[in-house]
């Protein structure tokens, strides 16, 4: 790693983990970075790489259905019967 290559780094300004160009090193260690999205310069945030929760067919098929059930609003409740004249 060198000055002016690129890496991915956490953001403060995009809040999220974005490509970075190094702008200063400390001996062998990244220490400033610039965002090449929104140009904000800051010290050197390693990319968070959380693990993945691993779920069965089933299980995944459940948590998106609760998620779109979820953003529906009444989709559960029936709708009451019209009555005839």
């Amino acid at each position: 790693m060198r000055v002016g290559d690129y890496i991915d780094a956490y953001c403060s300004r995009c809040k999220r983990v974005m490509d970075h160009t190094v702008v200063s090193m400390e001996g062998s260690e990244v220490s400033r970075v610039r965002c090449r999205t929104c140009d904000y310069e800051h010290t050197y945030r390693p990319g968070q790489t959380g693990k993945k929760k691993e779920l069965t067919k089933e299980e995944a098929f459940n948590q998106v259905l609760a998620s779109v059930m979820g953003t529906i609003p009444g989709a559960t409740e029936e709708k009451p019967k019209k009555k005839k004249k």
